[in-house]
This record gives structure tokens, C-alpha cells and sequence, in this order.
């Protein structure tokens, strides 16, 4: 018994011991940045922005947030702050909801940006789970709490990451990690925080965007109703806008909420008018409670560019009949800039009377 007890005293300091040793490693590599002690050589950022954001918050200097999802993820910050003269952190994350994005703004407005541009749509106020329940974003991480800096300290993933950012300083090394991002074995892949999710220089514009995509996705949605239908449930939405969208900004008085609607493909809508009419008057009303209580608030700048027709009719813009290309993202930022399209507050469903006139009248040769 003597003998066992040692032996057991033994095994728990000595894994208590690894533990600690795994702790600090990850606290002075810290792959995320969390808390900005040592610096060892290059940084390296992750593309998946759940749990990257939570770092870019901490390490990062701004004065104003962008917000998004797949719409809106592939802008480069260098682009937001040369066309409005900011100095911005891209926080956009691909499939994400008006929980999520207003958690991550929440925790962004505590180092006091002045300013938040936020790309909403329809989608994101869908029914979704609540924060401490989503598997995909670490929300104790934002918190900062001690639940959160444990579970990434003590982490042997974390440890995994740190090992090889702390390895690429070795030229050959180096090499084999570029192959192991590659092979989507390490999370922490990119060195130019610029180019974090944005559209690869290497693939072709028109390869990527073209008509025959949008026309593709457009015949796919017209035999799969239930996929247009689905998520749009108007009294969900309103709540949820409510909760997540109004309950922050009128939060925050003191930050200007630069907010627009992206430009859907008119596809988008003519598959909604001719297999799901329901969803479509959904979508309608729903633009059009958006409208008023956003232009309703002093706060808020709102931008609506789901009428215009020289992005929306110009099919070669599109992936599917939603996802426009990043050159429509660079037109997107001109018009923020300019001013172009800025809902009225005299006449705040203006642009959505005018999308209701394209879209019945459209037919697609």
C-alpha cells in the first residue's frame, strides 16, 4: 500500500507538473494573442474567425468594427480603411447568426471603437442557439473569465499550435508547417492579418463568379422550396432583430452603427416569388420593419443596396444567387463612403418598394 500510494503521488505530480509546463508554454506563445506579453517572431492568424476574433479583440488597435458573414468576410481590412479613413478590424464570420455577431460586437465595444459597420441580411436572424450552448464559438474565451483562459491554457490543441508557430522560426521547418496548413492539420495559417479569409489573388474572378453559377443555384432553389422557406419565420426574426440588433445599438448611443443590407442577386427573390410566394412576402415585411426601426434610431446610418439593379440584374457578380464578388465588395465600400443608397428617414421603405417592382416584373431569358 505504501508503495501504491507513492507510486501514486509520483503520477499526479508528475502530471500536474506536465500540466503546468503545457500552461506556460501556451501562455508565452500564446497563439491568439490573449495577452500580449512575448512576442516571438512573426504572429500567426487563424481563418476560422469563431475563435480568432476573440484575439484579434485583445491584441488589436481600432477604431471601428466590421461585421459580417459570408457576405461580407473576404473584404481586406487595408480596403475598409482606405476607402472611409478608419482604422478597422474585420470580425465577420461565414454562416454566422445575430447571436453570435452580437456577441462578438458586444465584447469588440469594450475597447470603445467609435464606429461599427455591420452587414445584416435576412438569414442571420433566424432561430439559433444561445450563446453558451453554440459549439462553434468559445464564448467563455471572450469573456476573459477564468473558465475561458483554462480551457486555452491547459489545451493540448492549443499546445499543438503553439509548438509550430514557435517551430516555423526554423527555415525547414517552416517549409513542413506551410504543408501542414495546407493539409488543414494546423488552424494557425497565415502570417499577414490583411489577408485573413480574404478572396485568394490566385483564383480567377470570372472562374469563381459567373452567370452560369447564379443559374445553377436559381434551378436548384426552384426545386427545393423548403430550402428558400427555410428559417423564415417573421415573428422569430422580428424577435430576434429586436434582442440582438436594437437591444445593442440603443445600448451604445455614443457609437454611429453604419448598417446596410447587401445586394442579393434578384434571383434570390424571383426564386422566392415563383416556389415559395409565402416566404417572399416573409422576406418583405421583414425588410420593411427592418428599415423603419433602424432609420427610427439616431445612431444608425442606413444603407440598402438590395435594389440596385446594375449589381443585383448583372448575373456575372454572383457564386450562387447570393454571394457577390469581391468587386462588388470594393463598389459596396465606395457607396459607404460616398453615401450612395442611404435609407431616408422620411421614406425609409422606399428602396423596398422599388425592389418589389423589379422583382415582379423580372424574367430570366
Amino acid at each position: 500500500m505504501r508503495r501504491a500510494a507513492k507510486n501514486l503521488i509520483l503520477f499526479l505530480s508528475t502530471s500536474l507538473m506536465t500540466a503546468i509546463l503545457i500552461a506556460a508554454f501556451n501562455f508565452v506563445v500564446d497563439p491568439l494573442q490573449l495577452f500580449g506579453y512575448f512576442h516571438l517572431g512573426r504572429h500567426w492568424y487563424s481563418p476560422d474567425s469563431r475563435m480568432q476574433d476573440a484575439g484579434l479583440i485583445q491584441s488589436q488597435n481600432f477604431d471601428t468594427v466590421f461585421m459580417g458573414n459570408s457576405l461580407a468576410v473576404h473584404f481586406r481590412q487595408s480596403e475598409i480603411d482606405q476607402a472611409l479613413g478608419v482604422h478597422s478590424l474585420k470580425l465577420a464570420m461565414s454562416g454566422s447568426t445575430s447571436v453570435e455577431q452580437n456577441y462578438v460586437i458586444a465584447a469588440a465595444l469594450r475597447r470603445h471603437p467609435k464606429l461599427v459597420i455591420w452587414q445584416m441580411d435576412d438569414w442571420i436572424f433566424r432561430n439559433a442557439p444561445a450563446i453558451d450552448t453554440d459549439v462553434y464559438l468559445p464564448a467563455d474565451l471572450y469573456r476573459m473569465n477564468t473558465k475561458g483562459v483554462a480551457t486555452y491554457l491547459f489545451s493540448l490543441e492549443t499546445a499543438r499550435e503553439a509548438l509550430w508557430i514557435a517551430l516555423r522560426g526554423i527555415s525547414r521547418l517552416d517549409t513542413v508547417a506551410h504543408g501542414l496548413s495546407a493539409a488543414q492539420y494546423l488552424k494557425f495559417q497565415l502570417d499577414n492579418l490583411n489577408e485573413v479569409n480574404a478572396f485568394p489573388a490566385s483564383i480567377e474572378l470570372s472562374t469563381a463568379y459567373n452567370s452560369a453559377k447564379a443559374r445553377a443555384s436559381f434551378a436548384h432553389y426552384l426545386k427545393a422550396p423548403g430550402e428558400i422557406a427555410a428559417g423564415y419565420d417573421y415573428a422569430a426574426m422580428v424577435r430576434n432583430f429586436e434582442r440582438d440588433a436594437i437591444g445593442l445599438i440603443t445600448g451604445h448611443p455614443d457609437v454611429t452603427f453604419d448598417i446596410y443590407f447587401p445586394p442579393y442577386s434578384i434571383l434570390q427573390f424571383v426564386s422566392m416569388r415563383d416556389a415559395s410566394p409565402g416566404t417572399l412576402k416573409i422576406s418583405y415585411d421583414f425588410a420593411g420593419y427592418a428599415n423603419r426601426r433602424l432609420t427610427s434610431l439616431p445612431n444608425v446610418r442606413l444603407f440598402d443596396f438590395r435594389d440596385v439593379t446594375e449589381i443585383t440584374h448583372d448575373l456575372n457578380n454572383y457564386a450562387d444567387v447570393i454571394h457577390h464578388s469581391h468587386t462588388i465588395d470594393l463598389k459596396l465600400l465606395s457607396y459607404l463612403a460616398s453615401g450612395d443608397h442611404l435609407v431616408s428617414r422620411e421614406a425609409p421603405t422606399a428602396s423596398i418598394e422599388r425592389l418589389k417592382v423589379q422583382v415582379a416584373a423580372y424574367r430570366l431569358n
